[in-house]
């Protein structure tokens, strides 16, 4: 039994989070769902969803999953060092780390992307190579896996990298089962991204 931890913060995109966390949330034999912030306490999303969320450093050292979403509220917090710092603790003890959309330019601001590949939303590449040249961003991607670290493209991509990932951690099988329960036409080619041509 693994925890996956999803870490929010103001401005955060809702399906980033949400996504991912009715897929493994499902799965409820092997993972339990936890939500984090720097603060406590509520957090609202860029569509004013709130979520209660628990204190990052109540998190103890134990199996667990990370994910980090993106969203508006990501702008600020790249220049934030002590998120960064609590985000890299965090990262580090993680068993995986899955980044949605804007969630891998916050994670590369720690610099545990350092040389690594990853992707991210297309509609805002530019500035995650901007704000991180060190990173191996790979334009052409719905998802991108290197070593323990997922990153994916813009917010429905959150999605199909989840089912990925379920489907390295658990088999094809029960990701595509998954996929079929929640009626998602799951893009299992994480090459498939026709949305870098368009931005």
């Amino acid at each position: 039994m693994r925890e996956f931890i999803t870490v929010l913060f103001d401005d955060f995109e809702t399906l980033d989070a949400f996504g991912p966390a009715e897929i493994l949330g499902r799965l409820n034999e092997h993972f339990t769902l936890r939500f984090v912030s720097q603060t406590g306490g509520t957090i609202t999303s860029s569509q004013n969803v709130p979520a209660v969320t628990e204190k990052i450093s109540g998190i103890p050292a134990a199996r667990y999953v990370l994910l980090i979403p993106g969203g508006f509220g990501v702008v600020n917090l790249v220049k934030n060092e002590s998120f960064l710092h609590d985000l890299k603790l965090l990262a580090q003890s993680a068993d995986y780390v899955l980044t949605v959309c804007t969630g891998s330019v916050l994670l590369s601001k720690t610099g545990l992307l350092q040389g690594r590949q990853a992707t991210s939303n297309k509609r805002l590449f530019s500035w995650a190579v901007h704000e991180s040249p060190g990173v191996l961003w790979v334009k052409k991607a719905r998802w991108i896996k290197d070593g323990n670290i997922y990153s994916s493209s813009g917010v429905s991509a959150g999605m199909d990298m989840t089912l990925g990932f379920v489907g390295d951690l658990l088999g094809y099988g029960t990701a595509k089962q998954q996929s079929i329960e929640i009626e998602y036409d799951w893009k299992e080619d994480a090459r498939w991204d026709p949305f870098s041509e368009i931005y």
